[in-house]
């Protein structure tokens, strides 16, 4: 049984299927720690240096920028898909569990390799976002800081001691005029075949016949995560009371775009799930009310699951941080099947929301702080891991990026009997 197979089976609740091993992902320093430590250098991690799609190039610029330097993007990198070079040690690394490429994340293949990883999902390689993207531009540079707009039109600064995600210092949305323009020149739904890559015939050929999940949306498609991400988090939060009219024309012309280019995709190709980012919950809960979920995120939710369900897509996960179990039965109710990562050390119990949602595709769960504390943490933790397993529609990993803390013989030890677990179950 191959990996998409296995996917499908394992979300539709098949008892017989064992769940698929991958990872969330793991940080830069984790890596070169890990090689030190003994993890083989097989095939390294390569960077993604071509700029494709908003949600596959985000944050490029800077993690090759000191590559980069006193040549142009499109004389030295635009034609190559990948570029061998240190990694930043706040870079995350995925580990098979979500959709790649995104975010210009490279992933841990010598990882995935040494423990059996199943493949990874693929991301469908077609622009969700802006059309044309922003093109990215230095702003300042000094030894401590880069300041610069990125394809998405955000203005970030990168801070280059620390190498972790760049943080937002300006939003290209902030105004009916802004939104407007945007709308306009970036947003139009009369190009919708535009935003597929030239060699898209050949996409479509690689698809009929692959072993791997293929997914749409993805990061940052989101009706609570496009909003932060394009306008930042204390900008909507006032939005949402200032100028309830903007925030409502932006959903539902991104939900009205979103449905036109899949509609595009599913009549080529067959695709497997549907990833919606929000980051609406932190550690203390959601990050929104109900009354807010109901007014303005319902509805497009309600759009997009209706018209995926009605074109056979039927996995449609949600990637929140933090605890989000108040918002679970919510997304149930508009129609989304799973959620992930389920972070522990937020207060999320993967078992009890198994018991009060039999029927919830879940994915994490486990503790990724705790796997420094040894052995003895590591069975403990594991234990209901069996009984998760048994339940189906389950894929155990560790709640989010693994922690920096964690060695490599502690990872190793808990992911070889996280395995073992695995195998011990179904029959195929």
């Amino acid at each position: 049984m191959n990996s998409r197979e296995r996917f499908l089976e394992v979300m539709n609740f098949n008892p017989d299927v064992r769940t698929l091993k991958w990872e969330f992902g793991f940080w830069g320093e984790n890596i070169a720690q890990w090689y030190r430590e003994g993890l083989p250098e097989k095939y390294g991690t390569n960077l993604p240096t071509r700029l494709t799609t908003v949600s596959a190039s985000l944050y490029t610029t800077v993690w090759t920028h000191e590559w980069r330097k006193n040549r142009t993007y499109l004389e030295k990198y635009f034609g190559e898909r990948e570029q061998r070079i240190p990694l930043p040690k706040g870079i995350a690394i995925w580990g098979g569990a979500l959709y790649w490429p995104s975010q210009g994340f490279p992933l841990a293949l010598d990882v995935m390799d040494y423990f059996g990883f199943d493949h990874t999902t693929a991301q469908v390689p077609v622009e969700q976002v802006f059309y044309p993207m922003f093109e990215p531009q230095v702003l300042a540079e000094d030894e401590q800081y880069l300041d610069y707009i990125d394809v998405d039109g955000v203005t970030r600064r990168f801070q280059k001691e620390e190498s972790v995600i760049p943080s937002a210092t300006a939003f290209p949305i902030h105004d009916w005029d802004s939104w407007q323009k945007i709308k306009e020149e970036r947003l139009r739904l009369d190009n919708i075949r535009a935003r597929f890559p030239a060699n898209w015939a050949e996409w479509v050929q690689e698809y009929k016949t692959r072993d791997y999940p293929l997914a749409i949306g993805g990061y940052p498609c989101g009706f609570f995560g496009t909003l932060v991400h394009l306008l930042g988090y204390e900008n909507i939060f006032l939005q949402y009371y200032d100028t309830p009219d903007l925030v409502k024309d932006i959903l539902n012309h991104f939900t009205t775009l979103w449905i036109a280019i899949w509609e595009e995709i599913l009549a080529d190709v067959e695709v497997d799930c549907c990833h919606i980012w929000e980051d609406m919950s932190s550690t203390q809960g959601p990050m929104i009310s109900k009354k807010v979920f109901y007014e303005f995120m319902a509805p497009c939710y309600r759009r997009v699951t209706d018209f995926l369900k009605g074109k056979g897509v039927k996995n449609i996960l949600v990637d929140t941080d933090g605890n989000c179990a108040p918002v679970v039965p919510w997304l149930i109710d508009v129609g989304v099947t799973g959620c992930y990562p389920m972070e522990v050390s937020a207060g999320m119990d993967a078992v009890a929301l198994r018991k009060k949602y039999p029927q919830f595709q879940m994915m994490g769960g486990i503790p990724k702080y705790d796997m420094a504390l040894g052995p003895a943490r590591i069975d403990e933790f594991l234990e209901p891991v069996s009984w998760l397993l048994d339940q189906g529609g389950y894929v155990p990993f560790g709640d989010h990026c693994i922690s920096p803390g964690v060695s490599w013989e502690q990872f190793k030890y808990y992911r070889q009997r996280l395995n073992a677990l695995i195998d011990s179950k179904g029959k195929i």
